[in-house]
C-alpha cells in the first residue's frame, strides 16, 4: 500500500481529490468515557454545577466534527451535511458510550468528522465533570463503519 500524503521531496501534503467523483458518504464513531460512581451519577441524574452534560457534549462534538481540518492538518474541508450524537448510559460500569454519525456529498471521506465528534463530546464531559472526578477515562474512540466513495463500506 502506497501513503498519498506524501509529495515527490516526502514532505507532507494534502491529497489531491479533484479527479473523485462525488459521492454520498457515511461514518459513524464510538467512544466511551468511564467515570467515578459520584461523577456518573451526577451526569445522570443531572446534578452537575455546569449543567446538563450530556445537551453541552453533544454540542461540543457537533463543533469539533466542522472544526476537524482546523484540527487534524490534511483533512479536506468538507460540506458537512449532517452530525448526530447519542450516548448510552452503561450503569453496570459507570460508562457514558458516545456515538457519532456524519454525513457528506463529496469526493472524500468523512471518518475524520466522526471520529472528532466524539472525541470532543468524550472531553467535553470530562471538562464539565473534572471537578467531582480527576480520574476520568476516555477509551477506546474508533471507526465503526464507513460507506461511501471509491473504497466502499467498512464495518468493524
Amino acid at each position: 500500500m502506497e501513503f498519498t500524503h506524501f509529495n515527490e521531496q516526502k514532505r507532507a501534503k494534502m491529497v489531491d481529490v479533484s479527479h473523485k467523483d462525488v459521492s454520498v458518504r457515511i461514518a459513524r464513531a464510538y467512544g466511551e468515557v468511564k467515570l467515578s460512581k459520584d461523577a456518573y451519577e451526577a451526569v445522570k441524574e443531572g446534578r452537575v454545577k455546569k449543567g446538563d452534560v450530556l445537551a453541552v457534549a453533544q454540542v461540543g462534538g457537533i463543533m469539533g466534527a466542522k472544526k476537524t481540518p482546523y484540527l487534524i492538518p490534511m483533512c479536506h474541508p468538507l460540506p458537512v451535511e449532517g452530525i448526530d450524537i447519542n450516548f448510552e448510559m452503561d450503569d453496570d460500569r459507570n460508562v457514558i458510550k458516545i456515538f457519532s454519525e456524519t454525513k457528506v456529498s463529496s469526493k472524500t471521506g468523512i471518518e475524520m468528522e466522526a471520529i472528532t465528534a466524539v472525541s470532543i463530546a468524550a472531553l467535553t464531559i470530562y471538562d464539565m465533570c473534572k471537578a467531582i472526578d480527576r480520574s476520568i477515562e476516555i477509551n477506546n474512540i474508533y471507526l465503526l463503519h464507513k460507506e461511501g466513495g471509491k473504497s466502499g463500506t467498512f464495518d468493524r
